[in-house]
């Protein structure tokens, strides 16, 4: 069991204060759904989580099974076992699903001291492409270069099926997708929490996610703050009446 643990973390960009004392427990085989309007802090909770450069952490702590994140740089946050699917994943033109996937996977089992076998990666890749509703043609495209919406949030998928990282935070893994994309990969992440006891954090707008996963807490965030946090019924609640009840907490 595994547990991330964010505690009265601040933040800041330049002078601007985005996060203001943000609290929260994820563990092993949990799914939890952030939830706020447009500027709430949602995004920059993900980013500075994961290291972002220019977010400036002001206060707080952030752990995972009680080591400092904070002290750590990006990548040794993933080897660690964090992963953060982005909201606009970046183009890799000339690099290809698979290699990035295979450079990826060497690095974390560098670091970890484990031994990259190729033919149990070659297979898994295979698996992994065909869960996600892909054609095994994907592999050999350019890493999100000219990818729709919807194959982007799938590629976002298929690394955290590859890489298997104790906790995921995925911004917005439900937006540019139709109906049979977003059941294929609520299936994926199911089965991930499932067999890998993956922690996840869903960051989202909409309360429709909750139609194809189910979560163990729903939270809201506004002005940077967490004014809520409740279950299911606190997604229907927004789905019902908005956010403005939430604002002026």
């Amino acid at each position: 069991m595994h547990t991330l643990t964010i505690h009265n973390l601040s933040a800041q960009i330049g002078v601007q204060k985005i996060l203001h004392e943000v609290s929260l427990t994820v563990k092993s085989g949990e799914i939890h759904i952030i939830m706020g309007q447009n500027g709430s802090g949602k995004s920059t909770l993900a980013t500075t989580i994961m290291g972002r450069q220019d977010s400036t952490v002001t206060g707080g702590q952030a752990t995972l099974d009680g080591s400092d994140l904070l002290a750590l740089a990006p990548h040794q946050r993933a080897h660690a076992g964090l992963f953060l699917g982005f909201q606009y994943p970046m183009a890799l033109p000339g690099v290809t699903v698979s290699q990035f996937m295979r450079l990826a996977l060497r690095a974390l089992c560098t670091a970890r001291g484990l031994e990259f076998k190729s033919t149990e990666f070659n297979a898994e890749l295979q698996n992994a492409v065909s869960a996600l509703g892909l054609d095994q043609s994907f592999t050999q495209r350019g890493l999100n270069d000219g990818f729709s919406g919807g194959e982007k949030k799938r590629m976002e998928v298929l690394q955290l099926m590859m890489l298997k990282p104790h906790f995921a935070i995925l911004d917005e893994i439900d937006s540019g997708l139709d109906i049979d994309g977003l059941k294929c990969i609520a299936n994926a992440l199911n089965e991930l929490v499932r067999t890998q006891k993956t922690g996840v954090v869903l960051i989202t707008h909409y309360p429709a996610l909750l139609k194809t996963i189910t979560p163990h807490f729903v939270h809201i965030m506004s002005s940077g703050r967490v004014v809520a946090t409740g279950g299911e019924e606190l997604a229907r609640n927004i789905a019902e009446h908005g956010y403005a009840q939430f604002t002026t907490i």
